[in-house]
């Protein structure tokens, strides 16, 4: 039995949420998502200000979904309310990151500079970072999405991966980043 699933989620008074068979749809001040329950053993019922998971099978994947959707569910709902938001530091001599138009633009000591097109529903911002002593830049990606918010800081971050000797590169704000010792001179 799924523990997660189990949990009633409790709805907010400036969110909406209604079952249309097996699609889930949540409205908020942010926005609207939906979700569609792709396992038959699963029912949504909304009563009052609670929304429930009940699942009808004992099998694995039934139990699995059952706790999967309540959360994806609850992260729309979340995110309705008050959008999802990743912070990234680009720290590297010479990089740079911009918004332009539907575009973040990241010189990122390539060749040629990375364009990656915004995906709709999310926003981007760049900006300077608050440590003046190191030339950080800071990307704030924003939107209600939890998982293409996720996502889309999950693809920025891969176009320049931190080394481990400088920490020059693309992380999360949050993210620790272990420095390995150079080279000694060999002299004891």
């Amino acid at each position: 039995m799924s523990r997660v699933g189990l949990a009633p989620i409790t709805i907010s008074g400036n969110v909406s949420v209604s079952v249309d068979g097996n699609v889930v749809k949540v409205k908020g001040p942010l926005g609207e998502l939906s979700q569609e329950i792709k396992n038959r053993a699963i029912e949504v019922k909304v009563e009052g200000n609670e929304l429930k998971l009940e699942c009808k099978s004992p099998s694995k994947d039934a139990q699995a979904a059952h706790g999967l959707y309540r959360q994806l569910i609850a992260n729309m709902i979340a995110g309705v309310e008050k959008a999802y938001e990743k912070k990234l530091i680009v720290y590297g001599v010479g990089y740079k990151a911009s918004v332009q138009g539907n575009k973040l633009v990241l010189s990122l000591g390539l060749a040629h500079n990375v364009e990656l097109a915004i995906p709709e529903g999310i926003k981007c911002e760049a900006k300077e970072g608050e440590d003046k002593d190191k030339k950080t830049l800071e990307v704030k990606v924003s939107g209600i999405s939890k998982e293409r918010v996720g996502q889309f800081a999950a693809v920025i971050k891969s176009k320049r991966p931190v080394e481990p000797y400088h920490g020059y590169g693309i992380h999360y704000s949050d993210e620790v980043v272990i420095h390995k010792e150079g080279k000694t001179s060999g002299k004891k």
